[in-house]
């Protein structure tokens, strides 16, 4: 009789299973074809309106003409080609500099107890979340007392205020990860904190220090506020000034396909340098994720 109550669980075949993760699998496909168009037509467009002149410009045409007319006035344009120079100088200069300053403080913050250590993690955040706008008028009569106006190095001391903070806040979690173990054994061997940093830690630290490495030199590339308020001149401009003066350089004609040729251009070595680290982008990303 109770059994007669109780109903039976009904298994399903095992065609279900396999058409319901056809069905899971085509809508994961899809999702990521979409994602990929989102992301990749913007560049895909603009690669297909530098290659057009004219009226062609305004056509819809999803093909390029593969006329480089524009890609060589650049290369012949000596105020653009410097201020590539300009743009990888402080790239690369903000980039090292806010990894051996965030890496000194990470190690400080992340594995030395002292009592202001949660005060001054605190700080470091509210400074990396200040809008430029808020400190540009300081940063403008520092930078005038320091003698640095329209050089490129003041806008390696600028962007260090917001990627220092940035990478010191991210590379403090990264150390966080790592067992202490490692450390009390080379302190017990008498190893001090900067030959535990540099020996022991850095070597481990390559994919965190790729992955910050990138996002820092992403940022200090394309920086526009700072590096239009502190050069004045061609010859110290970096590339996002440049690309936002080519339309003022021209009296008729809004230069729609020179500024796709230069942001084209101006974007390549940032998808060159994030291909060739992809896999150290990808797992200093999800090195905090899993916890073991």
């Amino acid at each position: 009789m109770a059994d007669a109550i109780i109903p039976k669980t009904v298994r399903k075949p095992a065609s279900y299973f396999r058409m319901r993760r056809r069905v899971v699998r085509s809508l994961q496909i899809l999702a990521l074809l979409l994602v990929l168009f989102y992301t990749l037509f913007p560049y895909y467009w603009a690669f297909v309106s530098s290659t057009k002149q004219g009226s062609a410009l305004y056509q819809s045409a999803l093909m390029p003409a593969f006329d480089f007319t524009y890609y060589r006035q650049l290369i012949d344009n000596p105020v653009f080609m410097g201020s590539l120079l300009n743009s990888a100088y402080v790239a690369v200069s903000t980039t090292f500099l806010s990894l051996v300053i965030g890496l000194s403080a990470a190690y400080a913050l992340g594995r030395i107890d002292f009592p202001q250590r949660r005060t001054i993690l605190m700080i470091v955040l509210m400074i990396s979340i200040f809008p430029q706008v808020v400190v540009l008028s300081g940063m403008f009569e520092l930078i005038n007392w320091m003698g640095l106006f329209n050089r490129p190095s003041a806008l390696v001391l600028t962007y260090l205020l917001s990627t220092v903070p940035f990478t010191t806040w991210i590379l403090t979690t990264f150390i966080r990860e790592f067992p202490r173990e490692l450390e009390e054994a080379a302190i017990i061997d008498g190893c001090s904190h900067f030959r535990i940093l540099t020996k022991i830690l850095l070597p481990l630290m390559g994919p965190s220090l790729a992955s910050t490495g990138i996002l820092a030199f992403i940022l200090a590339w394309n920086e526009f506020l700072f590096a239009l308020t502190f050069t004045l001149t061609d010859e110290n401009r970096t590339v996002p000034v440049a690309i936002g003066l080519i339309a003022g350089n021209t009296r008729y004609e809004y230069p729609f396909g020179q500024i796709m040729a230069a942001s084209v251009t101006v974007t390549l070595p940032l998808i060159i340098i994030v291909l060739i680290f992809q896999r150290r982008i990808v797992a200093g990303l999800t090195a905090g994720a899993i916890k073991g």
